[in-house]
């Protein structure tokens, strides 16, 4: 609090210079009689020094003459000296109290309330869903920014999503020791993601097109390796509606649709597994914690739902592919979003860019491995893009920047939905492995152990 200021008598100095060989306290009930009479002027230069006193500040012994230094953010305030009204003091005490605030060319005066993170002041709904309830400056959001606090403090939905993401792994191993005897298939071929065989990857769940639809180079009773066939030609037969399980076709065309969501939460090993959970406990951690819950959700399932629907339209239809990776990569791309909305926030945002560049290309490399699909990478990528522009909670400093961010964002929502109902017909009406032969390769590498990326990825017995 300020210093309230008094008019002082002349005829007192001398009794105000005797307080200067005895430490006192100032406490502000000393009376200090006025004097109408009162000239500024005729103070001397060692009594005025003392007009300065900061509150809670102490007299003590000073030579003679010697000045006491202004505090920090002192201004004289205006008005008339003799005014000691209750309006003239409160008046003064903010104009010198509210100088102290630091960056005062955007920040408001200090509020203890508005200083608090959004999220402690929020309700556990408005947290899920991301909505402010508190209002902040500009400048506060731009500095939690700078300091990479969102809107809430916890990542719910990413611990729930890691934690079924590991029970399912269980129950994976779990049905192929069931199957095969052992945990981790070593036959008929070895998964170096120490991880199930392919037939119960597509047992549990995977993207697999001839469980999902009528494919003619794979009908329903094409014959394969049953579940627990360790053989290599296999020895022991099954039909490929067999394989698929949950329930078969009951002689109706292949309709497993769920095949879209439930490879989102398998993976194909343990290396697999550890890959895709460090990589979600940091980088989409990061991005909840900025969006809220609510876009989150909404973001992490739209780019893993569209990165298997990219996948089973243009992937070579008998290879089965797991993983959360699409998803990942739909955080991956709402962190270029940010970048580029809040440039001038990061710091070396150039060399920031180049290193999401650089991890980008490492991960599409990934997306070459057995199992793992690029499709779903670049898809879940590409659908984010959209979405995350929707969803993610930009801070526009200016008319212009507000203007950009509203248009990109009115135009992602149909470009996202035309995406999703456009792949999804063309998946079941057409025939888009022949629409696009050599669209395959941006997900298989071509050697002669896969025949060069042609036919169905898939190997086969006879067909009953």
């Amino acid at each position: 609090m300020a210093v309230p200021y008094y008019a002082y008598s002349p005829a007192k100095t001398a009794d105000f210079d005797a307080h200067t060989s005895t430490p006192h306290l100032y406490t502000g009930n000393d009376h200090i009689p006025e004097d109408e009479g009162f000239n500024p002027a005729s103070i001397p230069e060692k009594s005025k020094a003392y007009d300065d006193v900061s509150p809670g500040s102490m007299y003590t012994d000073q030579e003679p003459g010697y000045p006491m230094h202004e505090p920090s953010g002192y201004s004289q305030p205006p008005g008339d000296l003799h005014d000691d009204s209750s309006e003239s003091l409160v008046h003064n005490a903010a104009a010198v109290g509210g100088r102290t605030y630091q960056d005062l060319d955007y920040a408001d005066p200090y509020n203890e309330g508005q200083a608090k993170p959004v999220a402690e002041k929020a309700s556990p709904l408005a947290q899920f869903l991301g909505v402010q309830e508190g209002k902040s400056t500009l400048q506060q959001r731009i500095d939690m920014k700078k300091r990479g606090v969102g809107r809430q403090k916890y990542p719910f939905v990413v611990w729930i999503l890691t934690a079924v993401m590991v029970a399912v792994f269980i129950y994976e191993l779990v049905a192929n020791d069931k199957a095969q005897g052992t945990p981790i298939s070593f036959k008929p071929v070895v998964n170096y993601m120490l991880g199930p065989s392919s037939t119960t990857l597509i047992n549990v769940g995977a993207r697999f097109p001839p469980c999902m639809k009528l494919v003619t180079a794979l009908p329903p009773t094409t014959q394969i390796g049953c579940l627990n066939n360790t053989a290599n030609p296999a020895t022991e037969i099954c039909s490929i509606e067999d394989i698929c399980g949950f329930g078969g076709f009951h002689n109706k065309d292949p309709n497993q649709w769920f095949r879209f969501i439930t490879p989102i939460f398998l993976h194909a090993g343990l290396v697999h597994l550890f890959l895709n959970l460090l990589a979600q406990l940091t980088v989409s951690a990061q991005v909840e914690r900025e969006m809220g819950s609510g876009g989150f959700f909404i973001t992490y399932f739209a780019a893993g739902i569209f990165g298997n629907v990219l996948g089973a339209n243009f992937a070579m239809v008998g290879r089965p592919s797991v993983g959360a990776s699409g998803s990942i990569f739909g955080t991956i791309a709402v962190t270029w979003v940010d970048l580029f909305a809040h440039w001038k926030y990061h710091y070396r945002p150039g060399r920031k860019l180049a290193f999401m560049a650089i991890e980008l290309v490492i991960g599409v490399a990934v997306g070459y491995i057995p199992f793992v699909d690029n499709f779903a990478h670049l898809g879940g990528f590409v659908m984010s893009l959209f979405v995350g522009t929707i969803f993610y909670p930009v801070i526009s400093v200016t008319k212009r920047h507000r203007i950009i961010m509203t248009s990109a964002r009115v135009l992602a929502i149909p470009i996202a939905v035309v995406l999703f109902v456009t792949l999804t017909r063309n998946f079941y009406t057409s025939d888009p492995y022949a629409a696009c032969e050599g669209c395959r390769y941006l997900s298989c590498f071509p050697t002669s152990s896969n025949d060069y990326c042609k036919g169905t990825g898939l190997t086969t017995t006879t067909s009953a």
